[in-house]
This record gives structure tokens, sequence and C-alpha cells, in this order.
């Protein structure tokens, strides 16, 4: 009998998870979309830990298929997050890639004109990167594009305006990001706030935010003036999510009071995961503090894949939390799933 090791069973689940997720596609605009971004990120991930090839695999049809173009909004943070994984294997096969739609997409977006640039006096667009999830879509992806220019602009550029969604959305005493404007506290009477009178910080949002910040510092140079900033952030973030993680080890969709939807939620709990043991494996985290919660959330995530591969409870498409299902998914999750797997993968 051949004995399998730990190691085997994750790298195991991930290629189900992956050869589930290849067969039922979905996307929410178009296939060069956020929701493909994210979930191909995680493929990237699973490719970079395992060397699998079923990962490289499906990467390259993705590409190819897509023709290597972007999403269709410049001015969209959304819509360059899948130039993460043609990045990627550009890195690895040289003159594949079509690299003229990502080039001008970052020449767009950061340099034309748009009125989110200038800022609306009326609603949540004040700002380029005016919700919380837009900093896990573009700024890793501008990172890379920097290391492959080898030129700091497009860091300095990312720097801007991260800070700028920084200044308007993070909570500086909750350590939390708000997910748009609706959610700001300011103290008063019309703050929206969960029945338990505490802010609401979505979980994915958060998510979205801690998993970002991991793939910047990753791609950052270590020699470049603001990476402390970032460094930073993510171990007070860290530290918040460690905190409010439930017993049971997956994260609820409103993490401040997750009496509102009392069940874990696998795509905010996912990029936690992948977040804390992503910190453990490069020095940022103290092993020993994170792993009993890494552990926790990680056995807690497999329960939530089916015998098929599939990736169960993961909230819809949404901007707030909401609930999620035993069998409610999306390819973000799957994403997640990933991302997660890839890091707990090198815990030794």
């Amino acid at each position: 009998m051949v004995k399998t090791s730990p190691d085997d069973s994750i790298e195991n689940s991930m290629v189900l998870a992956l050869e589930w997720q290849e067969q039922h596609p979905i996307y929410s605009l178009d296939p060069t979309d956020w929701t493909n971004g994210a979930y191909y990120t995680g493929v990237v991930k699973a490719h970079q830990a395992t060397n699998n090839q079923v990962f490289l695999a499906a990467l390259k049809n993705m590409g190819h298929k897509n023709e290597w173009k972007t999403c269709f909004r410049y001015y969209h943070a959304d819509d360059i997050a899948i130039s993460y994984s043609y990045l990627y294997i550009n890195k690895l096969r040289k003159h594949l890639v079509d690299l003229k739609p990502t080039d001008n997409f970052i020449s767009d977006h950061l340099y034309k004109d748009h009125e989110w640039k200038q800022g609306s006096d009326e609603g949540d667009k004040k700002i380029l990167w005016w919700w919380c999830d837009a900093l896990f879509m573009a700024p890793p992806v501008l990172v890379e594009y920097a290391n492959l220019k080898n030129d700091r602009i497009y860091l300095d550029s990312m720097h801007q305006y991260y800070m700028q969604t920084y200044q308007l959305l993070y909570d500086k005493k909750e350590h939390l990001f708000a997910r748009d404007l609706r959610f700001k506290w300011t103290g008063k009477d019309t703050d929206l706030k969960e029945k338990n009178g505490k802010k609401i910080f979505w979980s994915r949002g958060n998510g979205w935010v801690i998993a970002g910040l991991a793939l910047i510092i990753e791609g950052m140079p270590v020699g470049y003036e603001h990476r402390p900033f970032y460094v930073n952030l993510f171990q007070e973030m860290a530290s918040k999510i460690k905190e409010t993680q439930p017993k049971d080890g997956l994260w609820r969709t409103s993490l401040l009071s997750p009496e509102s939807f009392n069940h874990g939620e696998v795509s905010g709990s996912g990029f936690f995961t992948f977040a804390l043991a992503w910190g453990v494996n490069n020095g940022l985290l103290d092993k020993e503090t994170y792993l009993p919660t890494i552990n926790k959330a990680w056995k807690a995530l497999r329960s939530c894949q089916q015998e098929n591969g599939k990736i169960g409870w993961v909230q819809n498409i949404g901007a707030s939390p909401e609930p999620a299902s035993k069998d409610s998914w999306q390819n973000f999750g799957t994403g997640a799933y990933l991302l997660a797997g890839s890091e707990v993968l090198k815990l030794k």
C-alpha cells in the first residue's frame, strides 16, 4: 500500500477543486472579468506551490481563449485583475503572451482622465479605487508590471491610489476596511450598523484587502521606500482577523457581528487563511501565534469541499455581508480555496 502524506492530500484537494471549476465555468460580465481574475490568481499560486502541470495547463488554456485581453472598463480596477495570471505565464514562457492589452489598460487606468479620478460630490465614487475590493484587483498586477518593466513609476502610481483608498476606508481603531463609504463610521446616528450596534465590516471585503497585501508585499522590491507601510498594515489586519475567528474556524460574513449570519463563509475565510499562512511562511507573522488559527481554518475549509471537488458555502457576488449555503459557489471562492491551499501546503 502506497502511503500518502498530508501534502499529497492538500494538493489532491486543490486539483479536484480546479477540475470541478474548469468543468463549471462562470463569470459576471465576461470571461476576462474580476471573478475569473481572482480564480486564476488562485490557480497561479497553486502552480507555484506544487509545480503541477494541471494548473499551468488551465492558465494557458484560459489565456488563449481570452486572447490575452483584459476586461473592457479601463477606469475600473476589477478589469485588470485577469492580467495577474498573464504576467505569471509571461515569466514562464516568453513570447507566448500578448501583453499589449495589459499595456494599454494600465496606461489608460493610471494616466487617462476619468470622473472617478476627479471625484464625485455625490455617491461613493470620490476616488479611483473607491471600494476596498479594488485593493486586490489592481495593485498586485501593478507591482508585477513594475517588475516586468523595471520601472518604479508603476509602483509609485499604485502607492498613490492605494493611499487614497486607505485614507478613505481604513478604520484605524478596528484595523479593518469599510467596503465603501456606505459603511464608513462617522459617529452619527445615521451610520449603518449591525443589530448588535457594531460597525459593519464585510469578511470578503477585508479578505480581498489582506490577500492583496500578501501579493503586493511578495512582489514588491525589498528596498522600496513604501514597503514598510504595507508590511505594517498587513500585520495590523492579521492580528484583527485572528481575533475575530469563530471557534469552528470559518469567519462569518460580518466580522464584528457573527450572529447576523451564524454560519461560516468560504471566500473570506479562504483569503484570510492564505494571507495568514503566507505571513507565517514569509516571516511576517509569528508561527506559534498564528498556526493554530491557520490549521483550524484550513480544516474547516476542507469540510466545505464536496466529494466532486465543488467548493460550497461561498457568498454570492455582492458588496456587503450576506448569507451563503452548502451549495452556493462562485469561481472566486474556488480561487480563495486554491490560494489558501497553496500556502498551507508550505507550512512545516
